[in-house]
């Protein structure tokens, strides 16, 4: 989780301005939390509390209006859109992370994953991205190799992991759907070789670049079980406390790695 959020925050400025180099400076002062750090914590809470995912998904998106969520999913959380709208978008990807470290059994976490994406996200390919995001960082989890990372993902999931970055960086353009941006964070995960690597290679990609980072960097979380300090600590300073409170509970129930 807390690899989502920081590429959330670290790629947030690129968004709009995309960089194609993995050359640039992780924070200035329009680095910020976004939708997909919102959501990510909404999906924690979720699970601390017991809440349904639909209860605390909106009412953390109603009480952070101004984060930058999809036109559809606003009039969703405004009550104009009852139940799912057969989203194929990559919004339920992005918030899936916490969902991978509450089961230590993959068939659990599938199923918990496609529950978290179909309050919103119900179309296959919605369902099919948070799946793979929570899927990569299980198996991370547990401790497999890239390749059998990799070789899963493909064969669960039919997603193309064996284009290079450098393929992608010259013709990708901003895509939003699960299709054409889960699997492109994916492969930055798996030709990183560090943390930060993996968040300079997932936002050099260009497109949605918070999203990406933010999918990137919640599996080589798992996977490095290591975040630089003053990368840990850039990330929590733009955040409200009830954030880091949220991250802290969910740390001490689950064990993830805090270093």
């Amino acid at each position: 989780m807390r690899g989502a959020i920081i590429g959330d925050v670290i790629g947030s400025r690129f968004e709009k301005s995309n960089h194609k180099s993995k050359e640039f400076d992780l924070f200035t002062k329009q680095s910020r939390f976004t939708d997909d750090t919102v959501l990510t914590i909404a999906i924690a809470d979720s699970i601390l509390t017991g809440k349904p995912y639909e209860s605390s998904v909106k009412e953390y998106g109603r009480r952070f209006p101004l984060a930058g969520y999809g036109g559809t999913f606003k009039k969703w959380l405004a009550g104009l859109i009852n139940g799912p709208y057969n989203s194929w978008g990559n919004g339920s990807a992005m918030r899936v992370s916490p969902v991978a470290y509450i089961f230590d059994d993959l068939d659990l976490v599938l199923d918990e994953a496609k529950k978290s994406a179909a309050i919103t996200h119900n179309h296959e390919e919605g369902i099919k991205g948070a799946q793979a995001i929570a899927t990569a960082i299980y198996l991370s989890r547990m401790d497999k190799s890239k390749e059998e990372i990799k070789s899963e993902v493909e064969n669960r999931f039919n997603y193309n992991l064996s284009r290079s970055i450098n393929e992608i960086r010259k013709h990708y353009k901003f895509d939003v759907s699960c299709q054409g941006s889960v699997p492109e964070a994916i492969i930055a995960f798996l030709e990183s070789f560090s943390f930060e690597d993996c968040i300079r290679t997932a936002i050099s990609i260009g497109g949605d670049s918070d999203t990406i980072a933010c999918m990137a960097g919640s599996i080589a979380e798992a996977f490095y079980q290591y975040i630089p300090e003053e990368i840990m600590e850039n990330t929590f300073e733009r955040l409200p406390e009830q954030f880091i409170e949220v991250i802290a509970a969910f740390d001490k129930k689950y064990l993830i790695n805090t270093n």
